[in-house]
């Protein structure tokens, strides 16, 4: 499956893990939400990081205590008509402050990339090679937003306050 990480065509580091497929005891695996709800402290002890399938159906609370102990957060979007992983990131970024990888897997579709991205996102698993392409054009495409959200980027309002502070400081 195409994988798309801070904007570039990347290789999938994690391997998706059965949840009845033997643990490797090292290298980086994503597991699902049951199996890691199961037992967290066997998986968060292992060698190797850790990233976790989480459903959007499921609250993002029960994930909360774990965060800092995460590689990876992958958020599922099981339709393109359900967009609960978007409140789910914007939690994950703003809220708990999570700031390892924020993936979107499942229905990942070009139209609604720039609000993943927006959202908090920043690795994604998409069904299509072209679909990597466009995602990957996409970030350079689009940079200057007039909100704030989860991803972090100045939005334009601030970026001229801080243009006119840097002008007159610096005349």
């Amino acid at each position: 499956m195409p994988f798309v990480r801070s904007g570039k065509i990347a290789q999938d580091d994690f391997v998706h893990l059965a949840d009845d497929a033997p643990l490797p005891e090292v290298g980086p695996i994503l597991v699902s939400a049951a199996r890691f709800l199961g037992d967290p402290e066997a998986l968060l002890q292992r060698h190797g990081k850790l990233g976790v399938i989480w459903p959007n159906s499921r609250d993002i609370d029960d994930l909360v205590p774990y965060l800092d102990r995460l590689a990876a957060v992958a958020l599922m979007f099981p339709t393109f008509r359900d967009g609960r992983a978007y409140s789910q990131a914007r939690l994950l970024r703003e809220r708990y402050l999570y700031r390892g990888e924020l993936r979107a897997t499942g229905q990942v579709l070009r139209d609604q990339f720039v609000f993943m991205l927006r959202a908090g996102f920043d690795a994604f698993e998409v069904k299509k090679e072209s679909d990597a392409h466009a995602f990957a054009d996409t970030t350079r495409r689009y940079t200057v937003f007039y909100q704030s959200t989860a991803d972090a980027r100045l939005a334009a309002p601030f970026r001229r306050l801080q243009s006119r502070h840097t002008e007159s400081v610096h005349p």
